[in-house]
């Protein structure tokens, strides 16, 4: 765990400052273009790929309003709009510190297929591993999760330990949030247009207009 520590804290520390992006730092952006179409990271994605409507989440595991958002929400919008086809709905993690990049890695471990599974998991027990103490004690408690979505230990000590797949998820972060301006989370865009976070009924009523295009 140390080596991977020092590696996220490497790669973190040019632009995390305050607990948010600052400035691209470390790489260039030619360097991360390289590296993106060298280590591809794909979107996380429900409901139907060809819907008129592409609901994005910007989100950190770390963040308790992400947590919330997904309590809440995000679980009436499954039912109503992603589980019917209506929409195609894309997740996309944004990293405050170390830990996020260690959630991601956990949450994406299991693939597509368990993604969204594993990533309700982390949010379910945000509250549990966040505050769990060192470090050791959090990526324990991370795996854990990991095991209870029916990981092994050796595939999650694989994932948490790919060193290639740190920086190219890092990168990616990088890449989106300066694409898309992203300064908080959940921010999401709706074809396209960003929006804070907000209640369902408001998230819906926009789903709805475009829906009705």
């Amino acid at each position: 765990m140390s080596r991977l520590l020092s590696l996220v804290i490497a790669l973190l520390a040019p632009f995390i400052v305050g607990g948010w992006l600052i400035t691209h730092g470390g790489l260039s952006v030619a360097a991360e273009t390289k590296m993106a179409s060298e280590n591809v990271i794909p979107d996380m994605m429900v409901g139907n790929a060809d819907a008129s409507v592409t609901v994005i989440e910007y989100a950190s595991f770390t963040c308790p309003h992400c947590a919330s958002f997904h309590a809440g929400p995000y679980k009436k919008l499954k039912k109503d709009y992603i589980d019917t086809g209506k929409i195609k709905f894309v997740f996309r993690e944004v990293y405050f510190d170390k830990v996020g990049v260690w959630s991601s890695l956990i949450a994406r471990c299991g693939g597509q297929e368990r993604f969204f599974g594993i990533a309700d998991l982390i949010f379910k027990g945000q509250k549990e591993w966040a505050r769990a103490g060192s470090d050791v004690a959090v990526a324990n408690e991370l795996r854990k999760i990991g095991r209870l979505a029916g990981l092994d230990d050796d595939t999650l000590e694989s994932c948490l330990t790919d060193s290639d797949k740190i920086t190219a998820l890092v990168g990616w972060f990088k890449e989106n949030t300066s694409r898309d301006d992203i300064s908080s989370t959940p921010t999401l865009l709706i074809n396209g247009e960003k929006y804070a976070n907000m209640s369902y009924e408001d998230l819906v009523e926009i789903i709805d207009a475009q829906l009705a295009k």
